[in-house]
């Protein structure tokens, strides 16, 4: 991913700002929910026009899909993890990580996407093509980290499934009724027991 510093004056301009109303949105969406937030309220909380808004994503929707910050650090934890670290811990590395940094805590995180779009019935509908493509871009890193790019195995394949599996399992009911039956300071832990078991059984 292009660091800010590397862009010129206009290029990071439009980068602060695309960034900027992902960040109202995602505020919005899970305080209040996916289909109770107007894309008015996003601009006026992002400070700028609806007009604006419109420049940078087309609908609401793509508000949540074009944000690649997750994929990118998946990518990035498996590229750039150390020698004797498996693919599975690895991922779970990256939601450990990603979990440590909500500054509401993870237990907040996680309720706060269930809140913000779980019921909400156009992100339903979305997410499994998003899963896909997520397994779609591990698939291909596996295959180039085995040296044979463009030409993925179906083991390569399930492998990607199994990792995406992981990380699809942290938004899921049952991690979320797991969180919710315990107290708010053993949410961590909890989660990083999770995320631990699960990368041993994937390995």
């Amino acid at each position: 991913m292009t660091e800010l510093a590397d862009l010129s004056l206009r290029a990071r301009k439009k980068a602060l700002t695309r960034s900027a109303i992902v960040a109202a949105a995602r505020r919005l969406f899970e305080e209040r929910g996916y289909d109770n937030v107007t894309v008015a309220e996003i601009a006026d909380a992002a400070n700028i026009s609806v007009k604006t808004l419109f420049v940078y994503f087309r609908s609401k929707e793509d508000l949540l899909f074009t944000d690649t910050w997750l994929l990118d650090a998946l990518l990035a934890g498996l590229r750039d993890r150390p020698p004797g670290r498996s693919h599975g811990h690895a991922v779970a590395q990256v939601l450990v990580s990603a979990l440590d940094q909500d500054p509401d805590g993870p237990r907040q995180g996680i309720e706060g996407f269930h809140r913000g779009y779980d019921t909400a019935q156009a992100v339903r509908a979305r997410l499994p093509r998003m899963w896909a493509d997520y397994e779609d871009k591990v698939t291909e890193f596996l295959a180039e980290e085995a040296g044979t790019p463009g030409a993925a195995t179906p083991a390569m394949r399930l492998r990607a499934i199994q990792l995406i599996g992981l990380v699809r399992s942290l938004v899921s009911p049952e991690v979320h009724a797991l969180l919710t039956a315990q107290p708010e300071d053993q949410a961590t832990a909890s989660l990083t027991s999770w995320l631990t078991a699960a990368a041993d059984t994937i390995g």
